[in-house]
C-alpha cells in the first residue's frame, strides 16, 4: 500500500483496534481531503491549529504564511464565522485584524460585546486564497472538518455568519446575504443569524435608513438581545 492508500485504510475500517489507532495518530488526518476527520478527533484547539498549520487538505497549503484559526474565548457565547484569512490574517495567524476585523470589533462594543470575552471568531477556511480570492467548493469542503471540530469544542449559544460564503459553505443555504441577513435559523440544532460582512460596510459608508450599516445596527442589536434573553 502507499502511504496514502493506508491512511485512507485507517480511517474507513471500523474495527476497534484501528479506531483506537486513528486517536493516538491524529497526525495523519490532515494529508489528502479524502481522509475524513471524524466528530471528536480533537480535544483542545491547540491541536486543530498544530494540523491547520501543516495541512494540506488543499492546495492553499502551499501558498500560506500562517494558518489562521481562530481569536476569542474558547468558551464564548456567541461564534462568528467569515470567509477567509487576508493578507493581515496571513501574516499574523489572526482572523479579522484588517480593517473589517477593526470595523467588526467597533459594531461588537456598540452593544457592549467584547471579543476577549463574549466572542470567538474564525473563518470557513483557514488559509488565505491567491489575491484574496473567493474560497473555491473544494477549499472550503478540505476544511469543513476543522470548522465542525472548532464548533464543537467552543459550543456556541449563538453562530453568526457573516457574508454568503461562510453562510453557503457551512449550511448550503442558496438565498443571498441581503435578503436572509438578520433572520434567525436554525442549523444543526443551533440558532444562528446571518450577517453582512464588515468588508461590505466599508465599501457603502453611508449611515442612512436602509443602508448596510443601519441593516448592521439592527442586526447586532438583536442579537444582544437574543444572548440577554438566553442568559
Amino acid at each position: 500500500m502507499t502511504s496514502s492508500e493506508e491512511q485512507l485504510s485507517l480511517f474507513q475500517d471500523t474495527t476497534t483496534d484501528l479506531e483506537a489507532s486513528a486517536v493516538v495518530q491524529p497526525e495523519l488526518i490532515p494529508t489528502d481531503a479524502k481522509i475524513p476527520i471524524p466528530p471528536g478527533t480533537y480535544s483542545a484547539m491547540t491541536e486543530i491549529a498544530q494540523h491547520c498549520n501543516k495541512c494540506h487538505r488543499c492546495g492553499l497549503g502551499e501558498t500560506r504564511t500562517h494558518a489562521v484559526v481562530g481569536r476569542g474565548n474558547l468558551q464564548a457565547p456567541i461564534m462568528i464565522i467569515g470567509e477567509a484569512p487576508g493578507q493581515n490574517e496571513d501574516e499574523t495567524g489572526l482572523p479579522f485584524v484588517g480593517k473589517a476585523g477593526q470595523l467588526l470589533d467597533k459594531i461588537l462594543a456598540s452593544v457592549k460585546l467584547d471579543t476577549d470575552s463574549d466572542i470567538y471568531i474564525c473563518n470557513v477556511i483557514k488559509c488565505r486564497p491567491p489575491n484574496n480570492r473567493v474560497p473555491t467548493t473544494d477549499e472550503i469542503s478540505a476544511c469543513k472538518p476543522y470548522l465542525l471540530e472548532q464548533i464543537r469544542l467552543v459550543n456556541p449559544k449563538v453562530i453568526l455568519f457573516t457574508g454568503a460564503t461562510a453562510l453557503k459553505g457551512l449550511t448550503g443555504e442558496k438565498r443571498g446575504i441581503t435578503k436572509i441577513r438578520g433572520n434567525w435559523i436554525e442549523w444543526e440544532g443551533r440558532l444562528c443569524m446571518p450577517i453582512l460582512h464588515p468588508a461590505y460596510l466599508l465599501r457603502n459608508p453611508s449611515r442612512e435608513r436602509g443602508s448596510p450599516k443601519w441593516l448592521m445596527w439592527q442586526d447586532i442589536q438583536s442579537v444582544r438581545a437574543k444572548l440577554d434573553e438566553m442568559q
